[in-house]
């Protein structure tokens, strides 16, 4: 894995006695990896991540990661807030939906599981805590979406995914499953299905817990159950 230093001045200290306990994973969303990592770079745009991952595999660091970088913005998981406090950012250059989606090429998968293992075993985070931008503000963002391969990663013990299919979980219990997953109970419930789907069944992205989504979820629960 090739790792280049593009140091960032957007960053700050992380609160004290903060352990770091999350990964969450973006896309760049912009037309050109360059224009991204220019803007991570700006102090004028005030966002940046700890990592971007390129299209050709090279992975540019950023931020360190004992310090606070700017990329989840108003968030929320298992009940906490303020998720840039406790987690490593990885952006991950793609042009999103707003400016023409692509599958994520196999070079740069390569490189995100290796640095997903390598701050994974650094700092003890379970695979359960890898995480996408959307899953943490399912009302604001869509990436890393519906293309991004989490089973893959699964495969490999860098993220969760279910091995076997359950009952599913009945309409009236659907939110209380999410939020027990991770999700915030506040959020609209359409948008927390949306970013499911998203990851786990990104065939179906249509924001309504039908039975395929509703087995999902209850798989996805006992996992972290």
């Amino acid at each position: 894995m090739d790792i280049r230093d593009r140091p960032s001045p957007n960053f700050g200290d992380r609160p004290a006695n903060t352990a770091i306990d999350t990964v969450v994973l973006h896309y760049t969303g912009m037309d050109f990896a360059r224009a991204a990592l220019d803007r991570m770079c700006d102090p004028a745009a005030a966002v940046s991540a700890h990592y971007m991952v390129d299209e050709d595999g090279v992975v540019f660091r950023l931020v360190d990661e004992d310090k606070r970088a700017w990329h989840a913005g108003v968030s929320f998981w298992l009940g906490a807030t303020n998720i840039n406090d406790r987690s490593v950012g990885i952006e991950i250059a793609n042009p999103g939906h707003e400016f023409g989606y692509r599958p994520f090429p196999e070079a740069q998968m390569a490189s995100v599981e290796t640095l997903l293992g390598d701050i994974l075993s650094r700092h003890a985070i379970p695979a359960s805590r890898v995480i996408g931008h959307s899953d943490i503000a399912p009302a604001r963002k869509q990436d890393p979406g519906e293309l991004f391969d989490w089973q893959r990663l699964a495969k490999k013990g860098l993220a969760v995914w279910p091995d076997k299919a359950v009952d599913a979980v009945d309409l009236s219990g659907v939110a209380r499953m999410l939020a027990g997953i991770g999700y915030d109970p506040d959020a609209a419930l359409k948008d927390i299905v949306t970013a499911f789907q998203r990851r786990y069944v990104p065939h179906a992205v249509s924001g309504e817990a039908d039975l395929r989504t509703r087995s999902m979820i209850a798989a996805v629960a006992a996992i972290k159950s």
